[in-house]
């Protein structure tokens, strides 16, 4: 059997990550944590324009803050990030009743109530805050069969590796290509699908809203099917403490009401980026700022043309559609 050369260069290069994850998964996990804190420090240092991007972010974000809180921000968000990279290589450690009470403390637990008790489908949303990725242990413990909607990563062995440590939990991974179809398959077997908004994509694909006092382009896929299928949205989101266990806040659920229509769309989709802002706001250096959330051709559409997205569902792929 002949392995061809796109699989030998994707092997070479997972060789890398590997030892690295295996390494970090022997350490114990508060050693293992704080190692990740100084990767993500020093990590800083070769990704200048992340870290300028990081800043930017937060200097047009909080502009009544100090220049020192910025940077002092920056500098917090990319330790945090860091420390969420190891924790994702240790996902799967996650795995028993007993650390769900060691490691998490739970806001809002009783919105979930009505949920347990006639089980449906159901939307879980939230953003790049904190450890999002704990999702997929503790509401498998809470009793969910919950599915998470991910973007498939290029290399197919590191891609495998992080969809065994998502789906450790009792989990199921959606992948983000045609992720619509998917969402609507699962919703309707009555199972809950975790929906993180707070990424960029693609215009062709978005609605713009306000988003910190600045237009962003945002997904509609929930307002979209919430409206269409009826089924409940719970935020939620997951906090790190300082003692690296876990704080989740659980809002009320939301039920849409109105007409499919794309001024309806438009509203919702505000009123969850409205949600997700104030979450950030609670604790902003675990936020994802690095990443180019604004764009500047959102601000001149959103001057020349108001966003008109109906249906079919939009993807929730955001892998493409980069502006120029």
């Amino acid at each position: 059997m002949m392995i061809n050369r796109t699989t030998i260069q994707n092997a070479l290069e997972a060789i890398p990550f590997f030892i690295l994850a295996y390494s970090v998964r022997l350490l114990p996990r508060t050693l293992a944590l704080n190692f990740g804190r100084y990767l993500g420090r020093f990590s800083r240092f070769l990704q200048p324009a992340r870290s300028r991007t990081a800043y930017e972010n937060l200097k047009r974000a909080y502009p009544e803050y100090p220049e020192s809180w910025h940077k002092g921000t920056r500098n917090k968000v990319f330790e945090h990030l860091g420390i969420s990279a190891v924790e994702m290589l240790r996902l799967d450690s996650f795995n028993s009743k007993a650390d769900l009470e060691r490691y998490f403390q739970f806001e809002g637990l009783e919105h979930l109530d009505s949920l347990r008790a006639t089980p449906t489908g159901a939307f879980f949303f939230s953003g790049h805050i904190g450890f999002w990725e704990t999702g997929t242990f503790f509401l498998g413990q809470l009793g969910f069969s919950a599915d998470f909607v991910a973007k498939t990563i290029r290399n197919p062995f590191i891609d495998q590796f992080f969809l065994r440590q998502r789906e450790a939990g009792g989990g199921h991974c959606l992948d983000s290509k045609n992720g619509a179809r998917r969402i609507l398959r699962a919703l309707a077997q009555k199972r809950q699908v975790c929906v993180l908004l707070d990424q960029h994509i693609s215009k062709k694909q978005a609605v713009i809203v306000n988003f910190f006092n600045r237009p962003a382009y945002a997904t509609p896929i929930i307002p979209q099917i919430a409206l269409k299928t009826g089924v409940p949205i719970f935020p939620m989101f997951t906090y790190r403490n300082p003692d690296f266990t876990y704080r989740v806040i659980i809002h009320p659920p939301l039920q849409l009401e109105g007409p499919e229509t794309a001024e309806n769309i438009q509203r919702h989709t505000q009123t969850l980026s409205n949600i997700l802002e104030k979450a950030v706001r609670e604790q902003p250096d675990q936020w994802f700022w690095v990443h180019r959330r604004w764009r500047k051709s959102a601000e001149i559409r959103q001057i020349i043309v108001p966003p008109t997205t109906t249906s079919p569902p939009a993807e929730t792929s955001n892998s493409s559609g980069e502006d120029q």
